[in-house]
């Protein structure tokens, strides 16, 4: 068990999937640009994930000169908006909703990503869990990397015993930098070195922390 008076949720390969939808929207935007679709899948998505947006597609495209490459980027965020909006987006691991719902009743519950400004609005307004959220930040917000991010909350929030869920190695770094618990999301996407605890599916967090 870990004691903790705040948790703090990953959001790509932890609350749940949306490697199909986006890439549909970066190969959209990269034909638009005259770029190779196939530079881009679901499964390479899940390799790049956790990183910052800027990150991603110096990644996936870093042959393509930088104006080119940024202006990709801006249309790849636009049409997954759009896709992210109007699809019902049932991509959520199972039992997200109501484990948020149960742990929000003992514990504050908290959002950093590294995603874009307005994604983690909408990841709550489709899983219908903002209320249960007391606070959030990402790096489309502050143009901080998630260590900064993790800080920001625990700060804001006066948190003593804060803990992150998430699935990636960098997740783990970003903790091990910010002082706090990593509780590894082995359903998610990445292969982290170490963790202090590990979950095979959301809902065993209500099993976990005390």
């Amino acid at each position: 068990m870990i004691k903790t008076d705040g948790i703090i949720l990953d959001i790509d390969g932890t609350l749940w999937d949306s490697t199909g939808l986006v890439a549909k929207a970066y190969k959209k935007s990269f034909k638009a640009h005259g770029i190779d679709e196939e530079r881009v899948s679901p499964d390479i998505l899940k390799g790049l994930f956790g990183r910052p947006m800027d990150e991603i597609f110096d990644e996936l495209l870093p042959d393509i000169p930088e104006e080119t490459r940024r202006d990709a980027q801006r249309k790849a965020i636009s049409f997954e908006d759009d896709i992210l909006l109007n699809d019902p987006c049932d991509i959520f691991f199972s039992g997200v909703t109501e484990t948020i719902k149960t742990l929000s009743e003992k514990k504050r519950l908290f959002i950093v990503s590294n995603c874009q400004k307005g994604y983690i609005e909408l990841v709550m307004e489709k899983g219908n869990f903002k209320e249960f959220i007391t606070d959030f930040e990402c790096f489309g917000n502050t143009g901080f990397d998630k260590t900064k991010n993790i800080s920001l909350i625990i700060e804001r929030n006066d948190l003593s015993f804060p803990v992150y869920v998430g699935d990636t190695e960098g997740d783990r770094l970003s903790c091990k930098e910010a002082g706090i618990p990593f509780i590894f999301a082995s359903y998610g996407f990445g292969s982290p070195l170490y963790f202090d605890e590990k979950i095979d599916s959301f809902t065993d967090l209500a099993l976990i922390l005390e």
